[in-house]
């Protein structure tokens, strides 16, 4: 009975941080820690991209109906380059950075279901000068979820919505994810906005195909005036990418992973403070590479 009531605190867990990384990015994961470096090669835009990134989410029990408070906290790095000349001067858009302060609530709904809810305050800028009112933004999530990680075929359905500003879409998104492990040595899982399949050749050793979203929507401190009249105060990317990866298991918990692909489809877009579009800066497909540590929940 304890370990089946341990694996079930694992599994709410495991489902928090799944949601927690949906709504932070639009990258899903399942850490509790993670380091990471991202490398996008530049391509016939002339535009090269390099993230460093570096996540933790701390877990604490408040009761004993198992009801969790989550602190947590990401910091990415964008470091990017240009080959080709845009007629404004580029050497405010070199690096960017995104800080997300996260605060979550796990409770149990009712006797299937979970509720999630999860405040993050963000600060998306190029920091010229210290940080302004517009550097600051409010995301705001809320699912449902189920699992049952002791049945023969494990499963995990996640249902709900994100509110995200700084994707590159600031709209109410759907959250959606359904996980199996059909099979002792395949998983899947479908969803908005990652799904995956994966094989596991061995208890270290692990590959997966994925498709998912990722971007980012970042304030311009200094507005940039464009020839045609028009400003942008604001850069955003939004990208549908393919990838393959491996993952080696030091432990039950820590990894190091590797992906490769590519973007499927891609916009990079300078915009004004009403979101509309002004500048077109890439929508050329980019080669893609993703390397780091992780320590997981589950």
């Amino acid at each position: 009975m304890k370990t089946s009531i341990h694996h079930i605190a694992i599994w709410r867990l495991f489902a928090f941080v799944v949601i927690l990384c949906s709504h932070s990015g639009w990258a899903q994961s399942t850490d509790v820690l993670r380091v990471e470096y991202l490398n996008i090669p530049q391509n016939d835009t002339g535009i090269k991209t390099q993230r460093y990134k570096g996540l933790f989410n701390l877990p604490i029990k408040l009761n004993e109906k198992k009801d969790y408070l989550i602190v947590g906290m990401e910091y990415n790095r964008f470091d990017m380059g240009y080959s080709e000349n845009f007629p404004f001067d580029k050497k405010e858009l070199i690096r960017f950075h995104v800080i997300d302060m996260n605060l979550g609530f796990i409770t149990k709904w009712n006797e299937n279901w979970n509720l999630v809810t999860i405040l993050t305050p963000r600060m998306a800028s190029n920091f010229i000068s210290g940080t302004v009112t517009d550097d600051f933004f409010m995301n705001a999530t809320a699912t449902f979820w189920k699992e049952k990680p002791d049945a023969e075929k494990p499963y995990r359905i996640v249902l709900g919505l994100t509110y995200n500003s700084t994707t590159g879409l600031p709209v109410p998104l759907p959250l959606i994810n359904y996980y199996r492990r059909f099979h002792p040595d395949w998983a899947f899982t479908l969803g908005i906005p990652r799904s995956d399949l994966k094989y596991y050749v061995s208890k270290k050793h692990v590959f997966e195909m994925a498709l998912f979203l990722d971007g980012y929507f970042i304030n311009l401190q200094n507005n940039i005036l464009l020839e045609d009249g028009q400003v942008a105060s604001k850069i955003s990317l939004t990208s549908l990418l393919g990838t393959i990866g491996y993952q080696y298991n030091i432990s039950n918990r820590m990894a190091l992973f590797a992906m490769v692909g590519t973007s499927v489809v891609q916009e990079g877009k300078l915009r004004n403070d009403e979101q509309g579009n002004v500048f077109l800066l890439n929508d050329e497909s980019n080669f893609y590479i993703r390397t780091g540590f992780k320590i997981g929940i589950f």
